[in-house]
């Protein structure tokens, strides 16, 4: 079952310093959540993530899983290269019933890490392949992006933020999920806003749609 976790306010905790760390990292530093890094050795760029404050890093070679009774995460993210430290970071994780990860071990992690595109961070795209082949997942990636490039445009991008802003007043103003969907609806395919977007007035654009919510009948 492919999800995408609410991490907003979660305390995750990722072992080990490298560029492995950083990959998963990056993958949820724009979630909101808590994140520290366990490591007697980080690369430059978590050393400068630590540096901005934007995680937490704690200096310190892991041996054991002691850590996971000092820090209490709701996530643990192990990518060091002992396999057998993994593992039992793993097997730790699993009797607290903390969602874990391994770098080298996808097949007995609770999640897999698929290979994303990306659009601005608001349109993403997963490519899976269970945790059997993280290279192929990239390599389908990188065949299927110039594609995908090409069918979601910056109009689209325009269209989810004006979304967004409409159904936050929509949620105000029309009392019943029905509705809001018509109303979301006949904004998505209102050739007005579709112009405006094409002309960048998106401030206009956003004005229009939240009059047609403040209308709805």
């Amino acid at each position: 079952m492919i999800v995408d976790l609410n991490l907003h306010g979660k305390s995750i905790v990722v072992i080990g310093g490298g560029n492995e760390a950083q990959k998963r990292i990056n993958s949820v530093i724009k979630q909101e959540c808590d994140i520290t890094v366990i490591s007697d050795k980080v690369n430059s760029q978590i050393n400068k993530l630590a540096k901005s404050k934007k995680i937490q890093l704690k200096k310190q070679k892991i041996q054991d899983t002691r850590f996971i009774s000092e820090f209490k995460p709701d996530i643990i993210i192990t990518t060091t290269n002992d396999k057998k430290l993994n593992q039992k970071i793993i097997s730790a994780g699993k009797k607290r019933r903390i969602i874990t990860y391994s770098s080298d071990n996808p097949e007995e992690s609770d999640f897999s890490n698929p290979a994303i595109i990306d659009f601005e961070k608001i349109i993403q795209i997963a490519i899976f392949t269970g945790g059997q082949s993280p290279a192929m997942s990239k390599k389908i990636k990188q065949k299927s992006e110039r594609v995908f490039r090409e069918i979601i445009t910056k109009a689209d991008i325009s269209q989810i933020k004006i979304q967004k802003i409409a159904r936050k007043v929509a949620k105000d103003h029309i009392p019943t999920p029905t509705e809001r969907k018509e109303c979301l609806r006949s904004i998505m395919n209102d050739n007005g806003i579709d112009q405006l977007i094409k002309d960048g007035q998106m401030k206009k654009a956003e004005k229009r749609a939240i009059t047609i919510v403040r209308n709805w009948e």
